[in-house]
């Protein structure tokens, strides 16, 4: 089994549509980025590549790269899952704390969780997010920036569609 952590910033600007878990958030601003901004998949794709040492969400996906430009980040988070099902990793879960002082997300965090495990092929109950503020400190408790702090767990999968290690039932 394997750790992978996650981070990702991103700043606030008018104009944009606030994404976060690949659901639409009622807000006047939203996050800048060269996708949809996503802040919460991203850093769950950094974490994903990181506990399998697939490299990082900029190697795989510039912001170079002009055919990126505007896409779901729901689209990359599929993609990221079918190399990791290429190179036999299996997802055990994923866990993310969403910094944002506005707007609430409460009412959002289901359908967060719903749309992450359907795009990574796993139940709900593996897939976590929670949300906190910075109490009014610096640039995310002013409300510039949403930042996300992501884990996941990872194990490889043996020749047998096993977890390595582990002996059939």
């Amino acid at each position: 089994m394997r750790v992978g952590v996650g981070y990702d910033v991103h700043p606030l600007v008018p104009g944009r549509e606030l994404i976060l878990g690949g659901v639409k958030i009622a807000y006047e601003k939203g996050l800048e980025g060269h996708s949809d901004g996503d802040a919460l998949v991203h850093a769950m794709i950094d974490a994903l590549l990181g506990a399998t040492g697939l490299g990082d969400i900029g190697t795989h996906f510039p912001s170079t790269d002009d055919t990126l430009r505007g896409i779901s980040s729901l689209v990359l988070l599929d993609r990221v899952r079918e190399l990791l099902d290429r190179t036999r990793w299996r997802i055990s879960n994923v866990d993310a704390t969403i910094i944002a002082e506005q707007p609430v997300l409460t009412t959002y965090v289901g359908q967060m969780r719903d749309s992450i495990s359907r795009t990574l092929g796993i139940g709900v109950d593996q897939v976590g997010v929670k949300s906190t503020t910075s109490k009014g400190l610096g640039f995310l408790g002013k409300g510039e920036a949403i930042a996300v702090h992501a884990v996941a767990l990872v194990d490889e999968v043996g020749d047998c569609g096993q977890r390595t290690g582990l002996t059939p039932e």
